[in-house]
């Protein structure tokens, strides 16, 4: 025994301590009546469970497809019944326990499986209750353990080797305690708040009657404040003095203003262009260099652009401000195209312009505001007289709206209608110096 190693020699007394409790449990009378009264409370648990949870899902079951707060509560409610068993296997423990403890002034059996119900409750929340990853990795892997410790009386023991285990980090140390609080508080506050963010989010955008421009800046407050809020939580409950961050802070600002300088920039810029609202997500944008395409998100350091073949393209905030962007579309306003044309010198040209205006205005997707269809003579071309029909829509003339050809063939089926000759090209040659008797 004594040539074994700490870990295995501690081990052991834990399992002769234990089969040293559990001897006693069983030669002792008060322990057996413990052990009935558990069996008891479960059973008793098992018979109100199969009655009471039907009824309780009749209760907190939304009628239809109802989609508010109160029906969202009583789905958020309804998902933590599967834990009414070993509540009430709990509760009824815990009343044979006062009891046992009055006659016979011993109620370890029966605490132990007060114990042993909070471990099959974590399980069962661990297990079918818990939906999202991070929670469910968080509850297998710290909840879990936890509360099989706690079960089994060691949760006491393991905090206090966990606390007196110190790792030293340069000037600095911690124990494996306060590591392993600093990953439960620090996920469990920054899910909570991503969570917020995406509700207040989605809150934010469901708004219409606020500009995109404002429902993107408010969007993005909204992060900042409740992740600046967390943050400031999480060192409060780490214990964590904020003026002990000063050096890095300024360790912080000297990155930003030699490596981090771009980052810095885009941000401020990307801010600007939220409260400016110049340019905002569903915006058709065509920039300087070339890129072109719908906004579709906004971050902190760039704009992402779909182009109408599915690419992305990813824009530095910064050059919507230090670069001509044109704006094709700020958020669904009317742009105008033209289309041109042209008809033989024969046709009567007086009457092109109304027919053409005509044909046009019929189309759906052509707008009458803030003009209609206006037909023009543009030239006397070679080979015939052109035209241009002016129109507006409301849309890019590209990707899946592409509205000049519909015109076009438009033009085509009425010019055609009308007996309206459209010319192709022709030349005419003349011969000079021929002899007189050719």
């Amino acid at each position: 025994m004594d040539g074994q190693p700490e870990i295995i020699q501690q081990l052991m007394d834990y399992v002769r301590q234990g089969w040293e409790i559990a001897e006693g449990w069983l030669l002792s009378p008060a322990a057996w009546s413990q052990f009935a009264l558990l069996i008891a409370a479960y059973l008793l648990s098992v018979m109100i469970n199969r009655r009471l949870r039907p009824l309780l899902k009749r209760l907190l079951t939304p009628q239809g497809d109802q989609t508010n707060i109160i029906a969202r509560a009583r789905l958020f409610v309804l998902d933590f019944t599967p834990l009414l068993l070993p509540l009430l296997a709990y509760v009824f423990t815990g009343l044979g326990e006062s009891v046992t403890r009055s006659l016979f002034d011993s109620g370890a059996v029966i605490a132990f499986g007060n114990r042993v119900f909070i471990f099959l409750g974590v399980r069962i929340l661990v297990r079918d209750i818990l939906k999202d990853p991070f929670l469910r990795l968080l509850g297998k892997y710290v909840l879990l353990p936890m509360a099989a410790l706690y079960a089994v009386g060691l949760l006491e023991t393991a905090t206090a080797k966990l606390n007196s285990t110190i790792v030293p980090l340069g000037n600095m140390s911690f124990d494996l305690l306060w590591l392993l609080q600093a990953v439960v508080a620090g996920g469990v506050v920054f899910w909570l708040g991503r969570w917020s963010n995406d509700q207040s989010t989605s809150y934010i955008h469901a708004q219409q009657d606020m500009r995109p421009a404002t429902r993107q800046l408010a969007a993005k407050a909204a992060e900042i404040a409740i992740f600046g809020a967390a943050f400031l939580l999480l060192m409060n409950i780490l214990g964590i003095s904020l003026t002990s961050l000063a050096v890095l802070g300024g360790a912080i600002g000297v990155g930003l203003g030699f490596g981090l300088q771009k980052i810095a920039a885009n941000f401020i810029s990307g801010v600007i262009l939220l409260v400016e609202g110049q340019a905002t997500v569903g915006d058709y944008v065509e920039l300087d260099g070339g890129e072109a395409g719908t906004i579709v998100k906004t971050t902190a350091r760039a704009m992402i652009l779909e182009t109408f073949d599915g690419r992305w393209i990813v824009v530095p905030n910064e050059d919507f401000i230090t670069t001509r962007v044109v704006n094709y579309s700020d958020q669904g306003s009317a742009n105008r195209y033209e289309a041109e044309f042209s008809v033989s010198y024969d046709a009567d040209v007086n009457r092109v312009p109304e027919i053409i205006e005509e044909a046009v205005s019929k189309l759906d997707f052509i707008l009458q505001v803030p003009d209609g269809p206006d037909c023009e003579l543009r030239a006397f071309g070679d080979s015939g007289v052109e035209f241009a029909v002016e129109f507006w829509v409301n849309g890019i003339d590209d990707g899946k709206n592409r509205f000049t050809p519909v015109v076009m063939m438009t033009i085509w089926n009425a010019l055609k209608d009308n007996n309206i000759e459209i010319p192709y090209p022709q030349r005419v040659v003349h011969h000079k110096g021929l002899p007189p008797e050719a």
